[in-house]
């Protein structure tokens, strides 16, 4: 509590002969039936308890009708209090530019038919549990609140149900914590940072003429709410903070709470390379890719003098879509992976702050998908700080066209988040908000935002002009001093610095940067311009890594997966499906979820924590996996593979929320912080990917050419034509096909599970290597349980990834082999089905391609090359025409074809993606699997 306070032991003396005995009889009732009692009084009691006698006082209970009077101005006064604290932010001075207008009706003494002189004769401790020094009956009581309530900083807290919660932010806003005055050396070193980010962004302004910067001006003291933050985390020990933020005010946040130097970041807008200009400290860190990408999108690393590691994610043009990114890196940040079970959470470690723009927050989806995060087992982070760059416009769109709230921060209230509002032109009010942020989020581990209310001073980017949508707002903003100019003035005029030193300081700053751009001139000859290559590990399309484990290692983790802790009884159909596991370890029925797990057994054996989440992860949406048993007497829950012997690492498997881009965007998060774990992230059915193709677009498939950051994320897309309908048949495998360059990452559609075992061992292997990359898995479905996709113990233990598998029982006579059938996933099992053991079939040899990028060119044109009698070669696909593989590999395949004729067999162009009827599958997809094995017709 501040010291400015004065504690009154009572409240009651407001109450006298038959009004004090009414309010006894209320509060009777009040301990028995609260709803009946009017809500002013449930608001007195709550918050001081049973109504005391005062000495000198008699009450007087009557059955008669209490007569209006004392009590009903008393109650008037508690709901005007209570306006104040609940709408007080409508009215209070949040708007630079003064354009909006305040609503001050809701707050006015004459709306609750009260006078002064009513007010007046109200104790002060009728509205506070502790009154506020200087305040004396009821009138100073309510104009002390409207001064706390309705100045530069506004509060939204009412949404908020824990009781703990309100009462910290309303005693904290009322005893003057946002009052306090900042000491002289605090207000020097504010007013040393305005200086610094008005001047950076004029320097740019001026020397680099037309260059696009997305200026933050006119929110310059974002950087002072970021300072603040860090501080006050720092203090509480915070060890990491993740920031995410598009594109406006972003090179500012780069310079100033990144700290890269002025040298460093002019050289971008000079295009001289800024290698020439990285401090030799060593403790700031970026990393570029081969492609690059505009100045304006980089992040940037760096640990504090205290050891504090700040990271500022790279982020694209999309504006919302890095937020889960973001809170992924802070997840990680905050999870101890090094041990057996589940990873362990401690939220004191990583902080998560986000950056939104005020069209954005109410505009994107993916914001309401991250605040519902918040208190999710698998993916809170302990409280995001959430700002709100509020400028008040959307590039040229005003606020009533692009939401129906009162603020833009409204989303965040149905999530119980508190909501503070700071005019961003008052330096000291937003250095205490940003204090306030960090230690509500320190204290109670939640959300909030941080509504930081200022303008544009330019357009949306420096070669717009905005008179020509907004003239009415950017006549106000050419009459505007900056921020800066506005609190020198008011330093001057406190005595605090005079205005011939804020003129001085304001002088030095630019020509500090002046130097630090004529340094950059000066090293400009010096620069060699280096064109950055892919890394050489990069290159190699087939890694070949060892992933066998011996018999007897895999055998002990098969008997361990088996044994459940003491008086554990798993659902009674299930108990007897895991128990098949036992025997289909020795007679080679080894099923895809059981290869999963005994892969995921190996590998936190062997080091590598093991990360997994998507709708129903846990059990499986096609209840294939049981990573996690429910006991089925009492619903306890057992995960087997957290009592591997041996193991090194931590399993986590969560069931995540339903959303897709948001967990998507997550979990490649969590493995850019933490490249050591084997991230997995499964979609119900395949296209469900769909909702996060934005997450693949922008991050998962370009980040290492333009921004060289490394992942190895797993994407597990459910996929197979079994006439379920479009949306549960394709993954639409042909869009990740579409964006595979560059070695990017891997694409496989696997049709045997010990291939997918070996599969998952060697991208885990690859992790923290140059050589990792994401990989995108085509899962199965009716091939989960299907014997013919199913592996044997052997193929476990001494295999290996098998980017093409040959049919067995085919190809034996190559003389007689006239047609090679190529083709990938679940098609090929029901081709295998169909051709058995082979007999009949010496004219056919079946090849199943399991990588489909990188396309194993050379092995599959080798296996061509064995048959000398080969006429054609045939694509299969159960996918249409224009979908699937056929457009991605059909350049690659007349290569290898070498003049054979080359002919696809498989459903004709569709717009969907397949039919809708369970009878017109059938006949379609067993006309195309008659046709790739049809014997050719002879010619006379």
């Amino acid at each position: 509590m501040s010291n400015n306070v004065t504690t009154v032991s009572s409240p009651w003396s407001a109450f006298s002969g038959p009004n004090l005995g009414y309010v006894m009889e209320q509060y009777d009732l009040f301990l028995q039936s609260p709803e009946e009692v009017e809500p002013e009084l449930v608001l007195l009691f709550q918050q001081f308890g049973a109504p005391v006698v005062v000495e000198g006082e008699v009450a007087v209970a009557s059955n008669a009708a209490t007569p209006a009077g004392d009590y009903k101005k008393v109650l008037a006064a508690v709901k005007l209090a209570d306006a104040i604290r609940t709408h007080g932010h409508l009215a209070a001075d949040i708007y630079p530019l003064k354009n909006r207008e305040l609503q001050t009706a809701q707050i006015e003494e004459s709306a609750f038919n009260l006078s002064a002189a009513d007010l007046a004769e109200i104790p002060a401790a009728i509205f506070f549990k502790d009154v506020p020094a200087n305040v004396k009956n009821g009138k100073d009581a309510i104009n002390y609140l409207k001064s706390v309530y309705t100045e530069k900083v506004a509060f939204e807290y009412n949404h908020v149900v824990a009781t703990e919660e309100r009462d910290w932010i309303q005693a904290q806003i009322e005893t003057g914590s946002f009052k306090q005055a900042l000491a002289s050396d605090e207000k020097k070193a504010l007013l040393d940072r305005l200086t610094r980010v008005e001047n950076f962004e004029k320097f740019i302004h001026k020397t680099f003429v037309g260059q696009k910067r997305f200026s933050g001006e006119g929110l310059d003291t974002q950087i002072v709410l970021f300072d603040e933050i860090i501080k006050t985390s720092e203090a509480n020990n915070v060890e990491k903070v993740r920031i995410g933020m598009a594109h406006r005010g972003r090179l500012n946040v780069l310079t100033h709470i990144l700290n890269k130097p002025y040298d460093m970041m002019f050289s971008d807008f000079a295009h001289v390379s800024n290698d020439l200009f990285i401090p030799e400290h060593g403790r700031l860190e970026i990393t570029k890719g081969w492609t690059g990408d505009v100045k304006y999108h980089m992040g940037a690393s760096y640990n504090r003098e205290s050891g504090m590691n700040v990271k500022l994610a790279y982020n694209p043009s999309h504006l919302e879509v890095g937020n889960p990114v973001v809170l992924g890196t802070a997840r990680a940040a905050q999870d101890d992976t090094s041990k057996p079970g589940q990873a362990v959470h401690d939220r004191t470690k990583g902080l998560g702050i986000l950056v939104h723009g005020d069209a954005a927050f109410p505009g994107q989806g993916i914001v309401t998908e991250v605040l519902n995060f918040a208190k999710t087992e698998g993916f809170t982070t302990g409280g995001t700080i959430h700002i709100i760059a509020n400028n008040m416009i959307g590039f040229t769109t005003e606020h009533q066209d692009s939401r129906s709230s009162v603020y833009s921060s409204d989303p965040a209230k149905g999530y119980e988040v508190p909501v503070i509002h700071v005019n961003a032109d008052s330096p000291e009010a937003v250095t205490l908000v940003g204090r306030f942020a960090a230690s509500y989020r320190q204290k109670f581990g939640k959300d909030i935002v941080v509504d930081l209310v200022g303008y544009r001073r330019h357009g949306h980017n420096e070669t717009d002009d905005p008179t020509v949508t907004n003239p009415e707002t950017y006549k106000l903003v050419a009459k505007h001093e900056t921020v800066r100019a506005l609190y020198g003035a008011q330093l001057a005029a406190e005595g605090v610095v005079s205005a011939d030193e804020v003129a001085a300081l304001d002088a030095a700053i630019y020509a500090e940067m002046q130097a630090a751009y004529d340094h950059v001139k000066e090293m400009a000859d010096k620069d060699e311009h280096k064109h950055l290559e892919m890394p050489e590990e990069l290159k190699v399309e087939f890694p070949q890594i060892d992933t066998a484990v011996g018999a007897e290692r895999l055998e002990t983790i098969n008997e361990e997966l088996l044994v459940f802790e003491e008086n554990f009884e798993p659902q009674k159909k299930l108990g007897k499906i895991l128990e098949k596991r036992r025997d289909a370890f020795a007679s080679a029925k080894i099923d895809w979820g059981h290869a999963e797990t005994l892969a995921y057994a190996t590998i936190i054996q062997d080091g590598t924590p093991v990360r997994f989440t998507g709708q129903d992860a846990q059990r499986g949406t096609f209840s294939q996996r049981h990573l996690v048993l429910h006991d089925k007497n009492n619903g306890n829950v057992f995960t087997p593979l957290h009592h591997i012997s041996g193991s090194n690492a931590s399993f986590t498997v969560h069931n995540s929320p339903l959303t897709e881009a948001g967990v998507v965007g997550f979990e490649y998060g969590y493995n850019l912080e933490n490249g050591n774990v084997l991230s997995v992230w499964e979609a119900q059915f395949g296209d469900f990917a769909n909702m996060a193709q934005v997450m693949f677009d922008n991050f998962i498939s370009g980040a290492r050419a333009k921004w060289g950051q490394k992942s190895g994320l797993v994407i597990l897309l459910p996929h197979g034509y079994e006439g379920q309908g479009p949306e549960h048949s394709s993954s639409r495998m042909e869009r990740y096909l579409q964006m595979s360059a560059e070695n990017n990452w891997f694409v496989a559609n696997c049709s045997n599970a010990g291939n997918y075992y070996h599969l998952l061992r060697r991208q885990a292997a690859l992790l923290g290597t140059e050589g990792v990359r994401p990989l995108v898995v085509v899962a199965p479905k009716f091939l989960l349980r299907h014997p013919l996709a199913a592996a044997n113990a052997d193929q476990l233990a001494n295999g290996s990834f098998q980017e093409v598998i040959e049919q067995p029982g085919l190809g034996s006579k190559e003389n007689a082999v006239e047609r090679i059938v190529l083709g990938t996933g679940k098609v090929m099992i029901d081709i295998a089905d169909r051709v058995k053991d082979g007999e009949g079939f010496d004219h056919v040899h079946i090849v199943r391609v399991e990588q489909l990028y990188p396309f194993p060119k050379e092995q599959v044109a080798g296996i061509i090359a064995k048959y000398p009698n080969v006429k054609e070669v045939v694509w299969v696909q159960e996918e249409p025409k224009n979908q699937g593989t056929w457009n991605y590999a059909l350049e690659t395949l007349h290569e290898i074809s070498e003049g054979k004729k080359l002919r696809y067999v498989g459903r004709p162009a569709m717009s969907s993606t397949s039919e809708g009827d369970a009878d017109s599958h059938k006949a379609a997809q067993a006309a195309l699997v008659e046709e790739a094995v049809a014997e050719p017709v002879k010619v006379k």
